[in-house]
């Protein structure tokens, strides 16, 4: 399992939000560029970076930072946040990013979504769907920064993706995410027995290295961690597994 890195900007700055909610930001850093170093020094390969900005206002606000990042890393680098249209998909491939993430506009136009992985074939395409369990524990997809609910769930979705070759899956449950709650087991079980060739990014949750080790055992392709990070709650000396330099 790769252990993935969040990194989310706002105005520039690395920051987390807590569960999505603009007003309830802890700002951590004042230069990503440098976390995304320290992070590539640790030794992890990976590094998932959110633009809070254009999620919010369609415009990739953060474009000169994340260019900067990808063009002094080696780490294989996936970036999401207001990517509306082919041109910026084109643009941040272009750019050295490696997989652009394809959020709402992925429920909200899947035929548009489906051309990208078409075109831009399957590696460079991942679909991040966030989810929100109703009262029979159906994931239910959420959109446009979890503040639209859908009568869509989570399998259907995936369904309508599986004769484009999907392969990258970002699965979310958002009750969890930055609240330090620990991950959803459950959800991550089903969405493996029902979808074993689809690489699952597994987010939400994550506390400290047990949670990592859980996900793991689940057999979650990768899992993205930001506030456990953050703020110094996993060791680091027990990742030597998951890191390329132990």
């Amino acid at each position: 399992m790769r252990i993935i890195p969040a990194i989310d900007l706002q105005d520039g700055k690395c920051v987390r939000l807590y569960q999505g909610d603009f007003d309830k930001r802890t700002e951590y850093r004042n230069d990503p560029t440098v976390v995304a170093c320290e992070y590539q020094a640790m030794g992890f390969d990976n590094l998932h970076i959110v633009d809070l900005d254009g999620a919010r206002h369609g415009e990739q606000e953060n474009r000169d930072i994340i260019s900067k990042i990808a063009s002094e890393s080696d780490m294989v680098i996936q970036i999401g946040g207001g990517i509306r249209n082919r041109e910026t998909v084109s643009g941040w491939l272009d750019a050295g990013v490696s997989r652009c993430v394809i959020g709402s506009l992925a429920i909200d136009e899947p035929e548009t979504t489906k051309s990208w992985i078409d075109e831009f074939g399957p590696d460079r395409v991942v679909l991040a769907l966030d989810v929100r369990a109703d009262d029979n524990d159906l994931p239910l997809l959420v959109t446009h920064g979890w503040t639209r609910s859908t009568r869509i769930d989570l399998w259907q979705c995936i369904d309508g993706y599986l004769d484009f070759g999907i392969r990258h899956v970002l699965c979310t449950d958002v009750c969890r995410d930055g609240a330090m709650s620990g991950p959803n087991p459950d959800l991550y079980r089903e969405f493996i027995r029902r979808y074993p060739s689809i690489e699952l990014q597994a987010s939400g949750g994550v506390r400290h290295t047990d949670d990592l080790c859980m996900l793991d055992e689940i057999g979650a392709n990768a899992a993205i961690t930001g506030r456990a990070l953050l703020d110094g709650k996993i060791d680091l000396k027990e990742l030597g597994p998951y890191l390329r330099v132990a």
